[in-house]
């Protein structure tokens, strides 16, 4: 049983209530370092002029599209804007990469293709075991891509295989809370670099 099996009440205002601040719980316990170091890895990837890539499953695929939109858009009033795409919004290679060869290889055989040297995925996953984002965090550290990973529940195997980590600390299964907190951390990321950005070409 997980933190809101045990505080589910029937009563919708009482139930809103418990998961408001367990929310915020969750959130107070995310180490800000991680984040910053997260942003230090952008900030590299714009100065090389390296390119960010995104991937997800299911509700992480969705921000992973997210994120990438945020960031791309968000910030390209930068005369050298950030680079990014997200690997989960192409329906067609999506499904024939899965089609032909499996959809343990959805995000591999795309990672094989587009990253270069000097690149950055991120990988977002609450429970840090998906197969198919494990392999390619595993590809990109072996050849020189720069690996970052959204995490929750107890961090799983993403935790361990990539470089740098974000961990969003819940108990098994509370994927809500966790992909709460993966998207404030969006928006924490993009907000801050939206008005860096801003300074760095107004001085």
């Amino acid at each position: 049983m997980n933190n809101i099996d045990r505080f589910f009440n029937e009563d919708v205002s009482q139930f809103s209530e418990n998961y408001i601040q367990y929310v915020s719980e969750v959130i107070k316990n995310i180490d800000i370092e991680n984040i910053k170091k997260f942003i230090e890895i952008l900030l590299e990837a714009k100065q090389k002029k390296s390119t960010v890539y995104f991937i997800g499953n299911g509700g992480s695929a969705s921000t992973a599209s997210h994120f990438a939109n945020d960031l791309a858009i968000g910030t390209n009033s930068s005369k050298n804007p950030l680079k990014v795409i997200s690997l989960v919004d192409n329906n067609a290679i999506m499904t024939a990469i899965a089609n032909d060869y499996g959809f343990e290889e959805v995000f591999l055989r795309q990672v094989k293709i587009y990253c270069k040297k000097d690149d950055v995925l991120v990988a977002i996953s609450a429970s840090g075991n998906s197969s198919n984002l494990i392999s390619s965090i595993k590809f990109a550290n072996s050849f020189g891509i720069n690996t970052v990973a959204l995490t929750s529940f107890d961090g799983g195997q993403l935790k361990n295989f990539a470089r740098h980590c974000i961990h969003v600390p819940t108990e098994l299964k509370e994927y809500g809370p966790a992909e709460d907190a993966h998207l404030i951390i969006n928006h924490l990321v993009m907000s801050y670099l939206k008005r860096h950005f801003e300074n760095e070409e107004n001085k």
